[in-house]
C-alpha cells in the first residue's frame, strides 16, 4: 500500500463487477448491495456498483484509492458458487482492449496507466458461475455465495483498513513510595 499520514485511514474502493441481465455475470452488483445494505463498513471505503461501466471504475480510480476490491463472476474453474479470493498485480493484467462502453476488468485495470493513473493494491472476490445466459437472477448455488463473499470483503477490509488508536483507558500509578 501507499504511504498515508499518521492516523489516517486508507482509501478503498470495493467495485461490484457484471451484468445483471446475464444471469450469474450479476453476482458482483448483488454481493456490494448486500454489503452496503447490510452497513459496518469502516471510514473512508466506497462501496459502488459498477455493473458494466468500465470507463467509470478508470475515472473514479484516478481519485487515488490505496487498493482495489473487484467483486465478480470468475470463472476460475470448480463447481458453482466456489468463491476465489486473489491478489492482482500489474503482470497479471496482460494487455486488453479498453472498450469505453463495457466493462473488462482486466482491460480497465491494464490501462489505468494511460490515463494517468496506477494501478492500488487489488484483490478480486470472485464467485465461479453457473450459467451467464440472458435473465435477470443468481443462481441457487451463486445466491447462496453471497453472504460468504460479503464475508470475504469484510476480512479483506480489516486487513487493508487499520483500525482507529484506541483511547486510553486509565493511567497507572506508581505503588512506589515517594522519597524526600
Amino acid at each position: 500500500m501507499t504511504a498515508r499520514e499518521p492516523g489516517t485511514t486508507a482509501r478503498v474502493l470495493v467495485a461490484g463487477i457484471g451484468n445483471l441481465f446475464l444471469g450469474d455475470d450479476g453476482f458482483g452488483p448483488e454481493a456490494v448491495r448486500r454489503l452496503a445494505r447490510d452497513g459496518g463498513l469502516p471510514p473512508r471505503v466506497r462501496v459502488v456498483d459498477y455493473g458494466i461501466r468500465g470507463m467509470h471504475l478508470a475515472y473514479d480510480l484516478l481519485a487515488g484509492y490505496d487498493a482495489l476490491v473487484l467483486v465478480d463472476a470468475y470463472p476460475g474453474g470448480g463447481a458453482p458458487g466456489k468463491l476465489t479470493v486473489l491478489r492482482i498485480g500489474e503482470e497479471d493484467l496482460g494487455t486488453g482492449e479498453f472498450d469505453a462502453h463495457g466493462m473488462n476488468p482486466v482491460a480497465v485495470l491494464a490501462n489505468l496507466d494511460q490515463l494517468g493513473g496506477t494501478l492500488p493494491l487489488t484483490y478480486l472476490v470472485g464467485c465461479t458461475p453457473a450459467g451467464v445466459e440472458e435473465g435477470i437472477g443468481l443462481s441457487e448455488a451463486v445466491d447462496k455465495a453471497v453472504p460468504e463473499a460479503v464475508q470475504a470483503v469484510h476480512t479483506l477490509l480489516r486487513r487493508l483498513v487499520p483500525t482507529e488508536p484506541a483511547e486510553p483507558t486509565a493511567s497507572v500509578k506508581s505503588a512506589e513510595p515517594r522519597r524526600s
